[in-house]
């Protein structure tokens, strides 16, 4: 039998800590009820090595999304929410949710409502996911909003999958061509550079240009330039994650041509639609609602439509009033929210239009990715060929000097 450690309160709310011998964690917890101790923590003793990677992992989306719908399974069956915590505390595999989920248990049985533990831990569970299941639990029906919260992660996960499959051709062409270039750079262009100092006279000009980048790179330029490359990304990401670059980025993302900045609207649009359609089936206020939404839609100009249209019905305005006024609205979005209020179908007109943009989305990146294809391999040809022809262009020239 395993030796457990365990910390519980007594009817007079002492705290024990004390070691336990039992089969698992489960027979334990069953012993110190029937002493009539409430159970607080669980744990065995020496279990495994510590792993020393463990604060650098994450709780992936997957993860909730399982833990969601057994959340969900188990109260929808009669088991009481300290009860169903405790068993997926036991059974997920990621060691970090598991902490969060026993710290979770915790707080609820300390009288803490599901959603204030939830809430104390928002790089698991963010806002939309709290405020949902607030929303459940006053409204009773708790299994229910948790199967809708584990379905909107789901779209929600599958529309990102979407993008950066469509991305993850085009960047790994461009890496191996950028790598391609620096190794011919830096390994086989010196090569022919010296054979060059022979020849005398000029070189072609696009000779003379590889050669000045290759002796670029193979000397302290070469650190220069990638110490410059580095800094410059990092300054860009945290330049983007500031309020002036969130500002100037939203606006420009949407613009960029090749109809990126068309799947970039339409994955906003099918995100807004989703998580506001969600959030109002499960019982949030509608001002609270958007304000969420404006929150976790991605893009700054879609925010403040969107908060803007909070103003503008805390005043009395339909939804669709004030969205109209914004061109990142299409008219038939609009059009569609404007039918939903006026026929007290809000929430199923909004899964329409996010299941519309989700398609839309799917065949965007699937017509972009036939564009993109042929156009990186004439990017690749291009620059690994003009290499090539830099390096052979003095052929010629000595040919002319044998003859």
């Amino acid at each position: 039998m395993a030796v457990f450690e365990y910390k519980a309160r007594t009817r007079r709310g002492e705290i024990l800590q004390d070691k336990m011998e039992g089969d698992d964690t489960m027979s334990v917890a069953a012993s110190l009820r029937q002493q009539g101790l409430l159970v607080i923590d669980i744990k065995e003793q020496g279990v495994g090595q510590k792993d020393i990677l463990e604060p650098f992992k994450k709780v992936k989306l997957d993860d909730v999304v399982i833990f969601s719908r057994q959340f969900a399974t188990m109260i929808n069956a009669g088991l009481p929410i300290v009860r169903a915590l405790y068993i997926l505390g036991e059974q997920t595999s990621n060691k970090k949710l598991q902490d969060v989920i026993v710290e979770v248990r915790q707080d609820v049985e300390a009288g803490l409502a599901l959603s204030e533990a939830l809430e104390k831990h928002p790089k698991v569970f963010n806002r939309l996911y709290v405020e949902m299941v607030r929303a459940g639990e006053i409204g009773g029906v708790l299994d229910g909003v948790l199967l809708r919260i584990a379905d909107q992660l789901e779209a929600d996960q599958d529309l990102r999958r979407k993008v950066k499959s469509a991305m993850t051709y085009p960047t790994v062409v461009l890496v191996m061509a950028i790598l391609a270039a620096a190794i011919m750079l830096i390994f086989i262009v010196p090569i022919f550079a010296r054979m060059f100092e022979d020849l005398g006279g000029t070189l072609p000009l696009p000779t003379r240009i590889a050669i000045g980048i290759s002796n670029l790179l193979t000397g302290f330029g070469g650190l220069l330039v990638a110490a410059l490359l580095v800094g410059g990304v990092v300054f860009f990401l945290r330049w983007k994650d500031s309020e002036q670059g969130r500002k100037v980025w939203g606006r420009v993302v949407l613009k960029i041509p090749a109809r990126i900045g068309d799947v970039v609207q339409k994955v906003a649009l099918a995100r807004f639609a989703r998580t506001l359609g969600s959030l109002s089936a499960a019982g949030v206020p509608i001002l609270q609602a958007l304000e969420i939404t404006a929150a976790s839609s991605g893009n700054y100009v879609v925010e403040q439509a969107l908060l803007k249209s909070r103003d503008s019905i805390r005043q009395g305005i339909p939804i669709f009033k004030p969205l109209e006024e914004e061109p990142v609205f299409p008219p038939m979005v609009t059009r569609m929210i404007a039918v939903g209020e006026e026929t007290g179908d809000l929430d199923g007109m909004l899964e329409k239009i996010g299941d519309f943009y989700e398609s839309e989305v799917d065949a965007t990146i699937k017509a972009l990715t036939s564009i993109i294809e042929p156009l990186m391999i004439v990017v690749v040809g291009g620059i690994v060929g003009a290499i090539i022809i830099s390096m052979y262009l003095p052929m010629f020239r000595i040919f002319e000097l044998i003859e």
